[in-house]
């Protein structure tokens, strides 16, 4: 048998959130909502559909590498020039990419704990450390602890803004006093995937600083509130050199066609957007609403999701609420096993979700 490298012995695969056909499948059920995935619940622009059908037709050709109308449409809308994007069959690919530029073995990435898992895989199946930083009190990510974990081995550190899983966010002025004091050969990842549910107030524009600061690289994504997450695709912006070196490490044709034209139609569709900022607003006023009169505590998000505590193993919740066809997160993942992760979904859903969880939660 040929032996794996060592440092695959330190990985667990990542879970997704079940597909609603296997939970049909399994539990004989005819309707099945999935709240576990943070997918957008209106689907996606019918631009973007359109633009997908149009070009089915051409699937022999291989996609364009460098994305070159995608980058424009981008480039021109957030106002940075063509060579400080790069785009990733995901985030998740670019987080890999990141990865394997900048981690040698023996390096150090520190993250918040819990924030999204990728960080520390990715890390990991590079032969790097991962320092987790355990959250405030509050369940925001601990910037005072993260600056005083940097060392002379660190090389990366994850921001998760808004953090998933709970949500919280790094206001503007917290996140520039934290990036003046981080060494400039640290390189810091503002992941940005709920960029769109979480703009207004004070979250931070974080395009702007990249002048400013040459270690900065920020991810944004169009799984979330574009709906594209079944095509997927996502970018980075950072300076050229850093996209630069990313780009070295980057497979030629790793974001496909189809992925290509319905972002780009996806992005001229500003209603859409509207229109799903809109449903997760009024849909987070009447979760809350709903948690406080069951007497349930939960955590303000400015994400499409949210966590509560159901005061029982989120694991059992978990599965008696997948038998009402339901399904969500279970928080045990995160290290947080009386709480779950539900995605804010349309009305129907919500309230399909507060009866079901009612149920269980009476139950027991």
């Amino acid at each position: 048998m040929v032996k794996q490298r060592n440092a695959i012995n330190s990985l667990n695969p990542y879970i997704p959130g079940k597909p609603i056909s296997e939970v049909q499948r399994e539990l004989g059920l005819d309707r099945v909502i999935k709240l576990a995935s943070n997918e957008n619940p209106l689907g996606n622009s019918p631009a973007a559909t359109k633009a997908v059908q149009d070009w089915a037709l051409n699937m022999a050709i291989y996609p364009d590498g460098n994305s070159a109308d995608l980058r424009a449409a981008l480039s021109k809308k957030l106002g940075v020039a063509p060579d400080e994007l790069l785009f990733g069959s995901g985030t998740d690919q670019i987080l890999e990419i990141i990865a394997q530029t900048y981690i040698n073995p023996g390096d150090k990435a520190i993250m918040g704990d819990p924030s999204f898992p990728r960080y520390e895989s990715v890390v990991k199946v590079m032969d790097g450390e991962v320092v987790k930083v355990p959250l405030t009190e509050d369940y925001r990510l601990n910037l005072a602890e993260i600056l005083r974990k940097i060392d002379s081995r660190t090389k990366i550190i994850w921001l998760c803004n808004p953090n998933n899983p709970t949500g919280t966010m790094i206001p503007a002025q917290e996140q520039r006093d934290f990036i003046e004091k981080v060494p400039d050969d640290v390189l810091i990842v503002l992941d940005e995937a709920y960029y769109e549910y979480a703009i207004g107030g004070d979250y931070p524009e974080s395009i702007e600083l990249l002048d400013e600061f040459p270690n900065l690289l920020v991810l944004r994504t169009f799984s979330k509130a574009y709906g594209l997450a079944g095509l997927r695709v996502g970018y980075a912006i950072s300076n050229r050199d850093i996209i630069e070196y990313l780009n070295r490490v980057r497979g030629p044709f790793n974001t496909n066609t189809a992925a290509q034209m319905a972002a780009l139609a996806a992005l001229k569709d500003q209603d859409f957007i509207d229109k799903s900022i809109e449903n997760n607003i009024k849909g987070k006023g009447f979760l809350y609403s709903s948690f406080e009169e069951m007497g349930l505590e939960y955590i303000p998000t400015h994400a499409n999701f949210l966590m509560v505590r159901v005061n029982l193993s989120s694991t059992l919740v978990f599965k008696e609420l997948l038998k009402k066809g339901v399904i969500i997160r279970s928080g045990d993942i995160y290290g947080m096993d009386d709480w779950i992760r539900v995605t804010i979904g349309t009305e129907e859903e919500n309230e399909l979700f507060i009866r079901a969880l009612k149920e269980v939660i009476g139950d027991k």
